[in-house]
C-alpha cells in the first residue's frame, strides 16, 4: 500500500507538471490508477476530483483575459455545465466491464488530440475576421455541450476540443481563448467532481494523495517543464499516452 501511495503521488505530480505547461496530464494519472488495480470508473471519478484544483489554478491565472467575454461565458458556460452533469451521470451508469473495454480507445483518442494540438491551434488562429452568424453560434453551443458531456464522462483532451468550439466563433485572441477554455474546463470538472463525490464514486485516499501531488508538480515542476519547453513536455505526454493505451489493449 505504501508503494501504491508513492506511485499515485508521483503520477499526479507528473500530471500537474505537464498540465502547467502543455496539458495532457490525465494521460499519466488516470491509467496509473487502473494499473494499480483500481476500478476504472472509480479511478476516473477520483482523477477528476483530484485534478480539479489544477483547473481552478489555470483559470485564475488567465482571469484578466476574461474581461469583455461575459456574453461568451453565459452562451457557452450553460451547455458546459449541463453537458458535464450528463457526462458524469452516464459514466456512473456504465458498467465497469464496458468502461474497461473502451478506456484504451478513449486514452488513444485523447493522445491523438494532444499530438495535433499545435496544428489545430494554428488553424484556429487563422480564422476569418468576419463576425460569426447565428448558425455558427448555434453550432458552437451544440459542440460545447457535446464537449461537456465528453468532459464529464472522461475529460482528457477537452481543452483542445474547446479551442475548436471557440474557433467556430472566429476567436483569434489566443489569451481570451485560453481564459475561456480554462473557465469552461473548471465548470465541467467542478460539476462532474461534485456529482462523483455525491454518488460515492471517489476513492478519497487516492484523491487526497493525488491532489497534493498535482499541486507539488504544478508549482515545483513548472520551472523544469518550462525549461524543457512545451514541445518536449507535450511529446512526453503523447509518448506516455500511447504506451498506456497500447499496454491496456494488450492487457485485456
Amino acid at each position: 500500500m505504501q508503494w501504491d501511495t508513492a506511485i499515485v503521488f508521483l503520477a499526479a505530480a507528473a500530471a500537474g507538471m505537464i498540465n502547467s505547461v502543455a496539458g495532457g496530464g490525465t494521460l499519466i494519472s488516470f491509467p496509473t490508477l487502473i494499473w494499480l488495480g483500481r476500478d476504472p470508473i472509480m479511478a476516473n471519478a477520483t482523477n477528476a476530483v483530484a485534478l480539479w484544483p489544477g483547473s481552478a489554478g489555470a483559470m485564475y491565472g488567465f482571469r484578466r483575459s476574461l474581461v469583455g467575454t461575459r456574453h461568451w461565458v453565459i452562451l457557452l458556460g450553460i451547455p458546459s455545465v449541463i453537458g458535464g452533469i450528463i457526462g458524469a451521470a452516464l459514466l456512473l451508469k456504465t458498467s465497469s466491464e464496458t468502461f474497461s473495454a473502451i478506456v484504451p480507445y478513449l486514452i488513444l483518442a485523447a493522445t491523438v488530440l494532444l499530438a495535433f494540438q499545435n496544428p489545430v491551434s494554428r488553424w484556429l488562429q487563422a480564422g476569418s475576421d468576419k463576425p460569426p452568424s447565428l448558425r455558427w453560434h448555434i453550432g458552437a453551443v451544440v459542440f460545447q455541450f457535446l464537449v461537456g458531456v465528453y468532459g464529464g464522462y472522461f475529460g482528457a483532451g477537452i481543452g483542445i476540443l474547446m479551442l475548436a468550439a471557440l474557433g467556430l466563433l472566429r476567436f483569434t485572441d489566443i489569451y481570451k481563448m485560453n481564459a475561456l477554455k480554462n473557465l469552461f474546463a473548471l465548470l465541467i470538472n467542478a460539476v462532474a467532481a461534485v456529482y462523483f463525490a455525491w454518488s460515492g464514486a471517489v476513492l478519497w485516499g487516492d484523491a487526497a494523495v493525488m491532489a497534493v501531488g498535482a499541486i507539488v508538480g504544478g508549482y515545483g515542476g513548472a520551472g523544469l517543464a518550462r525549461r524543457a519547453g512545451p514541445r518536449v513536455v507535450r511529446g512526453a505526454a503523447v509518448a506516455v499516452g500511447l504506451v498506456m493505451a497500447i499496454s491496456l489493449l494488450l492487457r485485456k
